[in-house]
């Protein structure tokens, strides 16, 4: 038996039985991958690129060796006589081809064995978090830092990325090899962009391990903030959040909650890719009855638009990749004791420094350490107050990226960015003239104390009115004038 067994002369030679072998192993890989993802009880876009693209390039690869080696052979047999060309010949009368057989056929078992344990276990790689965000180490490292400071930071990301169904599996397929060619060609958006549109529903994702019908209630929460002010001043807001539920049968419908009841349907239009411009929203109750709201400005005919229903994410929109804005971030490392507060105008020259433009990561740490020390030179205790300052940094803001509060807005609340005024404004109104209801203080939260000192003592069940630093004020949208850092001026 010559080479490669009923082939022509010219492919008998050590370099194509080689490719032949790392064509039969890529073959086999591929069958295994492919077989695995088909059956795994949710799909993986990065699957696709070791089924569909790693597999195959091997293939490829040991198709390509068989067509060199035929080649090369070829050329050497036309310089070599006929009586003196060599050939691989194996007789198995002959011990010494039957052990030579033997350690090939024992090593092709091997081989394939090792492909097969080696292929599980990259797939095993594939579905873990360390894969999603180190491998593409780039583009993916902000939203995998806030991952792991994310209340899911123990879900793994593919159990919310990645859906189920054939349409689901096909595009999982095609963004996984679509993400490859991007970090290969540096041809990546940057910040990434959101909402993903292929983002899996709430109901696939959320809802198998949130419960929408469990009735919540009031939830107790108090928010530290400190001025930016020389001594910087305690100003706490202690809120009874009514978060309320959205089954009757469980509890009372209302509070935040309300809005997924399960016997009621709200939809909506949105006219920007972060969905924060929502001109057009329609309620449709328990009974069937449709009211439609829509703003002044608004005169499209909406089947020109995407409408979309309601669900968790339209407000817990960053449930997983938060990015604190540096008053929050700095509040609580004031709060914790990171940083003194009795280091003179420590929280407005912190939200100073991280706010600077910085090109990168390690040129920002750099100039926060020399800016901090430079207004305080003889302080002892600016060091750890530098060291909690390029940790908010390195947790929030990523300049290679562009990626931090400003580019990702938060919907829950309405400090920083809308939120909830996106409908509840006041200025979405129906045929006969009724408006959205446009929440005050006390609709979704009630204010039992606010302020310092004994002040907070000054309970009351019934909510204060909003007493914002020196004056009380409830006719504004915080977001008019808070921007994550210094307010718009």
């Amino acid at each position: 038996m010559n080479g490669i067994p009923g082939a022509p002369g010219r492919f008998r030679n050590w370099l194509s039985l080689i490719g032949l072998i790392i064509a039969l192993g890529g073959f086999f890989a591929f069958l295994l991958l492919f077989a695995i993802d088909l059956f795994a009880h949710h799909g993986n876009p990065y699957m696709g690129l070791l089924a569909y693209v790693v597999a195959p390039g091997f293939m490829f690869l040991g198709l390509f060796l068989i067509l060199l080696g035929g080649w090369l052979h070829r050329r050497y047999l036309r310089a070599r006589t006929a009586e003196a060309r060599p050939a691989i010949t194996i007789d198995l009368s002959r011990a010494r081809d039957r052990k030579i057989l033997g350690v090939v056929v024992v090593s092709a078992v091997l081989f394939l064995m090792l492909t097969s344990i080696g292929s599980y276990q990259t797939y095993s790689y594939t579905e873990s978090v360390q894969f999603c965000g180190q491998t593409c180490h780039t583009p993916m490292k902000p939203e995998f830092v806030a991952y792991q400071h994310s209340p899911h930071a123990k879900i793994d990301c593919v159990e919310c990325h990645v859906g189920h169904g054939a349409g689901a599996y096909v595009k999982a397929k095609l963004n996984g090899v679509h993400q490859l060619i991007g970090v290969i060609t540096d041809a990546y958006n940057r910040p990434i962009k959101t909402p993903i549109k292929n983002l899996r529903p709430a109901q696939d994702t959320c809802e198998q391990c949130h419960w929408p019908s469990r009735y919540v209630g009031h939830l107790d929460r108090t928010y530290q903030h400190y001025l930016a002010d020389e001594t910087n001043t305690v100003f706490a807001v202690r809120l009874s959040l009514n978060v309320g539920g959205g089954d009757p049968a469980f509890g009372e419908s209302g509070g935040i909650h309300w809005h997924m009841n399960l016997g009621n349907k709200v939809e909506y239009i949105a006219t920007d890719e972060q969905r924060q411009v929502i001109p057009w929203v329609r309620f449709t109750d328990a009974k069937g009855k449709v009211t439609e709201y829509k703003t002044a400005e608004f005169k499209d005919d909406t089947s020109k638009h995407q409408v979309r229903r309601m669900d968790c994410l339209d407000c817990h929109n960053r449930p997983a990749h938060h990015y604190l804005p540096p008053n929050e971030a700095v509040d609580v490392a004031i709060s914790t004791g990171k940083i003194d507060a009795s280091i003179p105008w420590v929280k407005s020259n912190v939200v100073a420094a991280l706010i600077a433009p910085y090109p990168t990561e390690p040129e920002a740490l750099r100039k926060i350490s020399d800016s901090l020390k430079t207004k305080y030179p003889t302080n002892p205790k600016i060091d750890s107050a530098i060291k909690a300052t390029q940790a908010i940094f390195k947790q929030n803001i990523f300049p290679e990226m562009k990626a931090d509060w400003r580019a990702y807005p938060n919907n829950i609340g309405h400090k920083e960015w809308a939120g909830c005024f996106r409908c509840h404004d006041g200025n979405h109104k129906s045929t006969d003239a009724r408006s959205i209801p446009s929440s005050s203080c006390n609709s979704c939260h009630t204010i039992l104390a606010q302020g310092n000192g004994e002040k907070l003592n000054q309970l009351n069940a019934e909510g204060h009115a909003f007493f914002h630093i020196d004056a009380v004020n409830e006719d504004f949208s915080c977001n008019n004038c808070h921007t994550g850092a210094f307010p718009k001026e």
